[in-house]
């Protein structure tokens, strides 16, 4: 790395009404709490039915009593705490802290989290130049790796420091805290309430629409209609600040739920000329559109961040097979600034090789969650894939789900992305799309091959009925590839059709007035 030394020093102030949360659990729970002097480094009390209280500090786990939780111990917790959502979270008024709950098939509590919520002021210091630039911001970072944290002190910097129109949409009261007055870690910005989750891309156009921002500040972008509703926003001309799970820029490359974050991605036919000209075969994946994020800041922990400026021409040079490595930034020991740009690539998959994202290694172990184990085991038998389906998420390279559950957020989902396990979202637990996540979990050999295959044979047959008038089917392929083919029918001004049963359905291409 080549370091440079910036002298600025940051000072950090946390509140965290710690006492609010102590004082709303049973009294044998929180008074263990009360007495140790590392409670400032508290980050969650745990309530599991029939189990003892845990503590989660960031140095481990810590048992609070030898008695089990019951459910008096649960109902004394939530009658002093705000009313649940649909989300299944709650609040304490005037204060950040979370608490979630698990239900029984009866919607009756039988566990709760309570997660302890601190306002963190100075923590943008690190990336203020970037936020005072006026250009949209998303925050990339594993849970409890401090997004949120940094995006209530990014509202309350522009409203009251830069005197700007500031608008938070704020899903299940994340950032501005419970009830209808918000905590004063936003400053003067204003907040929009969410009903429920599934609508926070309404409430989005809604801000934009009905309050004039000059900036929107938005926890937790996870869905493709909150993903078009910020492109939305970003295309009006407001500043867009908003956070997304996720460790560094190529994982939403690989998200299809979220790539359209960063101008998602096409498949492009060439020229022969302009084919040799780059090297490459005559179909390539290039974006689509211009990003919806200017920057991309990836959080590493509290006090280093990687820093993509430019996010259109990282992922053109991603898809290129090229890495341009980001700026990383670090208070050091004397709370000062630190600057270096990373100079040896190590992170990135060779997108341009592969044309299609892998993100694990040649033979992945991959834990199902809301999807069925046979649908898995069918697919890897029928395509032969070096793939092996795991029971715990502890030996898994990948998770796979469906994008309905991974809009609840549930806690398994959250254990994977804390432990760094790639999360990868399918719209539909279908086979077709069960078959196109596993193509593109292996990346590697097979599915590089078997790509470059389909492509060459889409370009031939497609040349060949444009001059010739032939109806001509294609061998069977998965969705992805299919879609593909399509794109490149639409290239050569033929018709094409899709027909057969998975896993076998293929496309035919043929002149407008032949037989399909």
């Amino acid at each position: 790395m080549e370091q440079r030394f910036v002298k600025e020093k940051v000072q950090k102030r946390i509140t965290d009404d710690l006492d609010a949360l102590l004082e709303a659990l049973p009294p044998h729970i929180a008074h263990p709490l009360m007495g140790r002097e590392d409670k400032r480094e508290l980050l969650e009390v745990v309530m599991d039915l029939g189990r003892v209280p845990q503590a989660r500090f960031s140095s481990g786990d810590v048992n609070l009593s030898s008695r089990e939780v019951t459910q008096e111990d649960i109902d004394y917790v939530v009658s002093r705490i705000g009313s649940f959502g649909d989300d299944h979270r709650a609040g304490i008024e005037r204060t950040l802290h979370r608490i979630s709950a698990f239900v029984n098939r009866r919607n009756k509590i039988v566990g709760l989290t309570c997660r302890v919520g601190r306002a963190v002021y100075g923590t943008i210091k690190i990336i203020e130049d970037l936020v005072q630039s006026g250009k949209s911001i998303l925050l990339l970072g594993r849970p409890g790796v401090g997004k949120t944290t940094m995006l209530r002190e990014v509202a309350r910097v522009l409203a009251d420091d830069l005197k700007k129109r500031v608008v938070i949409v704020d899903t299940s009261n994340e950032i501005a805290g419970d009830g209808d007055i918000p905590h004063p870690a936003i400053g003067h910005a204003r907040r929009m309430q969410v009903k429920t989750p599934s609508m926070q891309h309404a409430v989005m156009i809604e801000a934009v629409e009905n309050h004039m921002p000059e900036v929107i500040i938005i926890d937790e972008i996870g869905t493709e209609l909150e993903a078009f509703a910020a492109r939305t926003i970003a295309e009006r001309g407001v500043q867009l600040v908003a956070t997304a799970h996720g460790n560094i820029l190529e994982n939403l490359i690989m998200n299809p739920t979220l790539c359209d974050l960063v101008g998602g991605i096409q498949s492009v036919t060439l020229g022969d000329e302009e084919a040799r000209r780059r090297g490459t075969q005559k179909s390539i994946l290039e974006r689509k559109a211009p990003p919806t994020f200017d920057i991309v800041v990836e959080i590493q922990n509290w006090e280093k961040v990687a820093i993509h400026p430019n996010v259109a021409e990282v992922v053109d040079a991603l898809l290129r097979g090229h890495v341009t490595p980001p700026e990383v930034r670090w208070l050091d020991d004397k709370s000062e600034v630190r600057r270096a740009r990373e100079t040896i690539p190590t992170r990135s998959p060779k997108l341009a090789e592969t044309q299609q994202p892998q993100i694990v290694s040649k033979t992945p172990k991959v834990y199902p969650f809301g999807i069925g184990r046979t649908s898995i085991e069918q697919v890897i038998r029928s395509l032969q894939l070096p793939v092996t389906v795991v029971n715990d998420l502890r030996g898994a390279d990948v998770l796979i789900t469906t994008r309905k559950y991974y809009r609840r957020k549930p806690q398994t989902l959250v254990a994977a992305e804390g432990a760094g396990v790639p999360i990868f979202v399918i719209r539909k637990n279908n086979l077709a799309q069960v078959e196109q996540s596993l193509l593109t979990i292996c990346g590697g050999e097979r599915s590089s091959d078997a790509l470059a295959v389909a492509i060459q044979e889409a370009e031939e047959t497609a040349e060949k009925v444009a001059t010739e008038g032939k109806t001509i089917e294609l061998a069977p392929q998965n969705a992805f590839v299919r879609r593909l083919q399509h794109q490149i029918a639409e290239r050569y001004n033929i018709q094409s059709a899709s027909s057969g049963r998975e896993p076998f359905r293929r496309v035919r291409f043929f002149r407008l007035g032949s037989a399909p």
